[in-house]
């Protein structure tokens, strides 16, 4: 089997990685394209290819259906355009070609508007925070005013968002200058963020939420179209540079199942939790492989071959056993990267 990943985030090395574990040289082949040749992930691909830098919307998606024909792909795996590319699968399948989507394009859109992804989501399915979505200086005073009796602190966050882009949490006592001075982070002063708002009469929509100040879980799964095949939760400790624990939180593991279900997810994704006065809630789906999900694959789950797995019909003769406690972190491994045959461009 042929199986193209296009550009994407570097957490795809660890899924090339896994995929080759078990399997016999031969089997799969894995074809890597991204825009420039240093691609983390070259250095775990069978053949890598240059993609043009400049392509976009639907002539990208044109590109990969030629791409997809000329190299002879079986399965395509996409990162770069996943929800365009989503909506379009009868056009790969014409072209005898099977496409990995976390979801279909209307909630893959749904999932990256953090805004309307909560508001559409029901509390027997999963709890999320206290928020209050706004677009302009008023809403975010009435915000503010209307949910700082209930939490001790809140936050801010853009409801279209990638990696915590945009997150703070808002101090009603410092300035940006001790911050600045003290190496404060994730923190933005209230009054100056509000001056900065003042003279725009409109803003892209600003989530602002109670602040959750304790555990965090990243959960990463494989599944099958709404089939959850496995999870491995991993429990971010509070303090840095102790690694991460491998969790089995029942009540995480159900909203987890029920997500999946919901939300129809497939092949491999990830869900955030982080733990509140008032509970665990839910942070947000990822619809790819996590940047964490080597480690979660060390708990002994290999969840690249298992979403695979599902993507054939198959199931696993046996469930994976989960190492639970076990502690798990991840290593900088200097390479060479001028030394690497560059990719040929297309």
């Amino acid at each position: 089997m042929r199986i193209w990943f296009n550009k994407t985030f570097s957490s795809i090395h660890s899924v090339l990685g896994n995929l080759r574990q078990p399997v016999q040289s031969g089997q799969l082949i894995l074809v890597c394209t991204h825009t420039h040749w240093t691609a983390a992930a070259f250095l775990a691909a069978d053949e890598t290819w240059l993609e043009p830098e400049d392509l976009t919307g639907q002539d990208y998606v044109e590109w990969c259906i030629n791409f997809c024909q000329s190299h002879k792909i079986d399965l395509f795996w996409p990162g770069k355009e996943a929800t365009l590319i989503s909506k379009h699968h009868d056009l790969f399948q014409a072209a005898g070609v099977r496409v990995l989507s976390v979801a279909d394009y209307e909630t893959l859109s749904l999932l990256h508007n953090k805004a309307l992804f909560y508001t559409s989501l029901s509390s027997d399915v999963a709890e999320v925070m206290d928020f209050i979505a706004v677009n302009d200086s008023d809403a975010f005073d009435r915000a503010v005013s209307e949910l700082s009796p209930k939490h001790e602190k809140l936050c801010v966050k853009p409801a279209v968002s990638v990696f915590g882009l945009g997150f703070r949490i808002l101090d009603v006592q410092r300035n940006s200058i001790t911050h600045l001075l003290n190496g404060v982070e994730y923190q933005i002063p209230l009054n100056e963020l509000w001056q900065g708002m003042y003279n725009i009469a409109q803003f892209d929509t600003l989530l602002v939420m109670e602040y959750l100040d304790g555990h965090e879980w990243s959960v990463d799964c494989a599944g099958r179209h709404g089939e959850l095949l496995c999870a491995v939760q991993r429990k971010k400790l509070l303090l840095a540079g102790r690694g991460q624990i491998i969790d089995n939180n029942v009540e995480i593991a159900g909203m987890v199942a029920r997500l999946t279900q919901r939300y129809k997810l497939n092949g491999l994704f990830n869900i955030q939790f982080k733990e509140g006065a008032d509970g665990v809630r839910l942070l947000e789906i990822n619809p790819r492989p996590s940047g964490g999900v080597g480690m979660a694959c060390l708990a002994g789950a290999n969840l690249a071959r298992i979403a695979l797995q599902g993507i054939a019909g198959e199931t696993p003769l046996t469930p994976p056993v989960i190492h639970y406690g076990r502690r798990v972190t991840e290593i900088n491994t200097p390479v060479v990267l001028t030394e690497l045959a560059a990719p040929c461009p297309l």
